[in-house]
């Protein structure tokens, strides 16, 4: 599959590269100009998305806060409630002496629109006082009520309990409501003496049920009440729950910080809002589905896209229209001048026309074709002038002082009678002549460098009666490979007219094949060179020459990347006190090879 893949690729690649500069340009900018409105479109979608549902629970909060200000003002009425009758009353009065009843029932007057009920009674569970009916219904414990049984156990709390019904006393037309009661531990005055009650408050459930239903009718989710338990206090679909129709992730919802939170539930993804009610530890949880939040911006998506299709159909026909303009006289020009290709410079019948670029553009091709059989004529002269004029400077290289020196080295050793001295001495400086012409050819096996490199040492050594010894160690692998002759006694020379030639001085030569190419090193433990001078060495011919051959470091150079293309040349590495290396670097290239009519790279 990916095989079929990968050829139906390269079929389109390669059709579009044959297609005209007409087709190319309407394709590539149309490409180019769709896929930044693409990029631009989604960035400023996908912002624009983000900010609305941002918004929206921003919005969400908003309207917790809301609902959070209104439930906490209905509460700290009812703590009010409680705290004026239990300061103002409780707190005053004796029960041997005083009634609690009169200021009891005006407090209920004052609250009933909020209130069902309150009531204060005794430790032992006797009823002291109530309002609005004081008639305790038959068999009605208050001491076994969950209200009298927080505030005994937590005296000094104010305790809400989860909406029920309440049912303690006599009510002549039977209603009883849904209320949230308000229970707190009180001091009681007996003759004189403390003792312990409870004050009981409750609040119209119906209340709480109002507020949340108006804001459930004007959110897009919907919001809910629980205590810090989990358990429901307030649901819009409270009896569904109830009924096990439907699940709510209440439980969950406890563990919720104050804040925006996004959690997954029954397999949809919504945005959870929590804000916690003081006083009583209740939270108020708003839940949107997410996809709700998504909906508000379906006709945004269907804008966005409309858009971007006309604006697409526009650039593509407007690409086209302009693309035919430009290129015509472009196609007319490149079909004048396809001869070209063929590498016949004789065409003289170049088109011209189109902008003035494109005319200009057609003269210089003109003036080009002439310009470049003249300079190609010109250079095939200039280059075989080039190398005639480096082979002159190589067969150079042993000027007269060295050949002086030598015969010199040789009168004295047959004057010493140390013939085969002599004899390896002449025959050694024939051989270095011998490879030095070459026949005139400047291309030799690295074989016949190094024996020339070999005979250059021993005619030095002994000039300089065996001061210095010196190894060469070459690859066979590279010994039939072409390099440029000369190339290694310059490097050898300098390496002993520079270096510290004393008893310990070793001129090492080594050859080797690395990623393809030749590498050969002349190495000296002499003096070393400073880094300013190292750099200068290879940049500028007089600062190269001494008292050698006046060849020196950077024609060598110059030599190897006139007949080398790439990157190739002379390295050179050096510390003082330590010595230093001059590296060549070359392609490797069979000779055989060159012979038979091969380039060289």
């Amino acid at each position: 599959m990916k095989l079929k893949f990968d050829q139906l690729f390269y079929r389109i690649t390669k059709a579009y590269k044959r297609r005209n500069i007409q087709l190319i340009i309407s394709i590539s900018f149309t490409l180019i100009a769709v896929f930044g409105m693409l990029i631009l479109g989604l960035a400023l979608y996908s912002q624009f998305s983000a900010k609305a549902i941002e918004s929206a629970v921003e919005n969400d909060k908003q309207v917790l806060e809301q609902v959070s200000w209104n439930l906490n003002t209905y509460i700290r009425n009812m703590m009010s409630v409680s705290d004026s009758y239990y300061y103002s009353v409780i707190k005053k009065k004796d029960l041997a002496q005083d009634s609690f009843v009169e200021e009891m029932d005006l407090l209920y007057e004052a609250n009933k629109d909020n209130l069902i009920s309150i009531a204060c009674v005794t430790e032992d569970g006797a009823l002291i006082a109530a309002a609005p009916v004081a008639n305790r219904k038959e068999g009605v414990d208050f001491c076994a009520q969950e209200w009298f049984r927080n505030a005994e156990e937590k005296i000094a709390d104010i305790h809400f309990s989860t909406p029920h019904v309440q049912n303690l006393f006599e009510n002549s037309n039977y209603r009883y409501y849904w209320v949230v009661s308000l229970s707190r531990s009180v001091e009681l005055t007996n003759l004189g003496s403390i003792g312990r009650g409870v004050l009981l408050v409750d609040m119209n459930f119906s209340a709480i049920e109002q507020m949340f239903s108006k804001v459930n009718e004007k959110s897009s989710g919907y919001v809910y009440l629980m205590d810090r338990n989990g358990e429901i206090i307030y649901h819009p679909r409270q009896k569904a729950i109830y009924s096990g129709l439907i699940a709510e992730n209440n439980i969950k919802a406890t563990e919720y910080e104050d804040g925006d939170h996004v959690e997954r539930f029954n397999g949809a993804e919504r945005s959870v809002i929590v804000k916690t009610v003081g006083y009583t530890g209740w939270k108020i949880v708003s839940v949107t589905p997410m996809k709700e939040l998504s909906l508000s911006m379906a006709q945004t998506r269907i804008f966005t896209l409309i858009s971007l299709t006309v604006t697409i159909f526009l650039v593509l026909f407007g690409n086209m229209f302009i693309s035919s303009r430009v290129t015509d006289p472009l196609r007319r020009l490149d079909e004048s001048v396809r001869q070209l290709e063929e590498g016949n410079l004789d065409v003289d019948n170049i088109y011209i026309g189109g902008s003035h670029e494109i005319m200009h553009l057609s003269r210089t091709i003109n003036s080009m074709v002439k310009q470049m059989r003249k300079l190609m004529d010109d250079m095939v002269k200039e280059q075989r002038d080039k190398r005639r004029s480096e082979l002159d400077a190589l067969q150079s290289q042993i000027n007269p002082h060295f050949l002086y020196n030598t015969l010199d080295s040789v009168v004295w050793m047959i004057e010493s009678k140390r013939y085969k001295d002599a004899i390896t001495t002449v025959t050694a400086l024939a051989t270095l002549f011998r490879i030095s012409l070459s026949r005139g050819d400047n291309i030799i096996p690295i074989r016949d460098e190094i024996v020339h490199a070999q005979n250059y040492l021993n005619i030095q050594k002994v000039r300089y009666k065996n001061k210095f010894t010196s190894t060469i160690e070459i690859d066979p692998a590279i010994e039939d490979c072409c390099t440029i002759k000369l190339i290694v006694q310059p490097l050898l020379e300098n390496a002993i007219y520079y270096g510290a030639m004393d008893e310990d001085s070793v001129i090492s030569v080594k050859g080797y094949e690395k990623d393809g190419d030749i590498f050969i090193e002349v190495t000296d433990n002499g003096m070393g060179m400073p880094e300013d001078v190292l750099e200068n060495l290879l940049k500028e011919k007089s600062k190269t020459r001494g008292r050698g051959s006046g060849i020196g470091l950077w024609n060598v150079n110059q030599r190897i990347q006139l007949y080398f293309k790439g990157d190739y040349g002379l390295s050179l590495t050096s510390e003082l006190d330590e010595g230093t290396t001059v590296t060549i670097h070359l392609p490797k290239i069979s000779y055989a090879d060159y012979k038979k009519g091969g380039e060289l790279k």
